[in-house]
């Protein structure tokens, strides 16, 4: 599951002190104060998480197993395995994971094949995906989350920055993964569930479903009573961010009663991102890197 990214990428920040090593040589983008990087160590990662549970149960009313609840955590097995994102507000006091900000999740294919699959693979049929591309590389992208205040286009466009970078440095041909519409009567997003269904479902190669046991139907509207602009306002921030990058979505929604979420599978290859979003972050990741 993948709240909307309460939708912000990518920012960078001041110089760092001496009594803070290593040397920011990891640093993707800094937008201002704030940094997008991975998390360098376990406190970060926990941080991370930290992050995670006070937007998806403090606010979001997720229902995590019982010690995820205890310790106040979202945790999950994934994270062993996955690289974690991080936008961090170098101008707040503390340390650095009493910084971070915003944070996303990261699962590179080969390490997926090597630890038992996707995580979205429990929503969604991707085999029939993956296996029509055995040449491309994929990458999930997971667990968005952003604090309240940091809401922002700079926070968003960092952590795209980051996403953006990561792609580049390990020749990914496609990202995917879960993003989310509040609650769990998909009949209330009907205009925005529609508007995907008729407009940017993924078809032939790309094609992906939601698992039969699961599946939701998300085509609620007929095309002919839609308003695109309506639709559009209706959906949450990081979905609009993957539409405006050019991504398409799965054929069919999830409810997923424990996160309190009607979630849709997000398809994005690299090789469909729009032009416009590669000349602003740079063909090589750039604009924000230094």
């Amino acid at each position: 599951m993948t709240i909307e990214l309460l939708d912000r990428d990518i920012a960078f920040g001041a110089e760092q002190s001496p009594s803070r090593a290593p040397a920011r040589t990891d640093v993707l983008g800094r937008i201002g104060s704030l940094e997008t990087r991975l998390a360098r160590n376990p406190r970060e990662v926990d941080a991370a998480q930290a992050l995670r549970y006070r937007v998806f149960v403090e606010e979001m009313q997720a229902q995590l197993p019982p010690e995820a609840m205890r310790r106040a955590r979202d945790v999950d097995s994934f994270d062993d395995i996955c690289d974690h994102l991080l936008v961090v507000d170098t101008a707040l006091d503390g340390d650095p994971e009493d910084q971070i900000v915003g944070t996303y999740r990261l699962l590179r294919q080969d390490v997926a094949i090597n630890h038992g699959g996707f995580y979205s693979a429990c929503e969604f049929d991707i085999d029939p995906l993956l296996a029509r591309h055995p040449d491309k590389r994929f990458m999930e992208l997971g667990r968005s989350c952003v604090l309240p205040h940091y809401r922002t286009k700079r926070t968003v466009e960092l952590l795209w920055q980051g996403n953006w970078a990561y792609a580049l440095k390990h020749n990914i041909h496609a990202m995917f993964g879960c993003a989310s519409f509040p609650g769990v009567r998909p009949e209330e997003h009907a205009l925005a569930l529609s508007f995907l269904h008729h407009t940017v479902c993924a078809k032939g190669d790309w094609a992906a479903s939601a698992k039969s046991d699961l599946f939701c139907e998300m085509d609620l509207m007929p095309a002919e009573a839609i308003n695109p602009k309506r639709a559009l306002m209706s959906m949450p921030p990081l979905v609009k961010g993957y539409l405006r990058l050019g991504a398409m979505v799965g054929h069919g929604a999830v409810v997923d009663q424990a996160f309190n979420t009607t979630d849709v599978l997000v398809i994005l290859p690299i090789e469909a991102i729009s032009g416009r979003y590669i000349n602003y972050y740079g063909a090589d990741a750039g604009r924000f890197a230094s």
